[in-house]
């Protein structure tokens, strides 16, 4: 994990050029709640031990994550989300409307830390710079260690949104590192 940095001097300013975070959240004793775990264990086991993106489980939140959080230049969040669709659908929300997503009212369990969070590394002035949620609409929270099976199918497109993602703002940050 990285160390806790002090706040920069001046006015809050996006972070920029720390690493791809892929941030997997969610109680894995509560069905489809757990979906981001999930995907975090699926996306272990594919990526190389020494891939450029850093893989974070954040459970079910907790202030720790800040420093994470604070350190990625691009935090990408997978979660079961309330979307408004049915079972097991899938959106990808990124920049402002990730934000506006976080601000409404009960869109995932976690809705309230992870908002706290991002806002806290806002007024730190180490805010990721690219910031997206890979959300899937749950069917069933409540007890039980895997996801349903209409959520369950999901995993292999909320995994294949996440790499990609990650690849593209991943091959971004060298492109500008090579011009600047």
């Amino acid at each position: 994990m990285t160390s806790i940095m002090p706040a920069p001097m001046g006015p809050p300013r996006a972070s920029q050029a720390g690493p791809v975070v892929i941030l997997g959240i969610g109680n894995t004793l509560l069905a489809d709640e757990g979906i981001g775990v999930h995907v975090l264990h699926r996306l272990r086991d594919i990526l190389p031990s020494n891939s450029d993106i850093e893989l974070v489980d954040g459970g079910t939140l907790s202030f720790n994550l800040l420093p994470a959080i604070e350190a990625a230049g691009s935090l990408i969040v997978i979660d079961a989300a309330n979307l408004g669709q049915s079972p097991g659908s899938v959106r990808c929300l990124t920049g402002e409307d990730f934000d506006r997503h976080l601000g409404q009212s009960r869109h995932t369990a976690h809705e309230v830390g992870l908002r706290e969070l991002l806002d806290m590394a806002r007024l730190n002035g180490h805010r990721p710079a690219r910031r997206a949620l890979i959300g899937v609409q749950p069917l069933r929270v409540d007890w039980g260690d895997m996801p349903t099976e209409i959520v369950a199918a999901a995993l292999p497109l909320m995994t294949s949104l996440a790499l990609d993602l990650a690849d593209r703002w991943y091959r971004s940050l060298i492109e500008d590192g090579c011009r600047g």
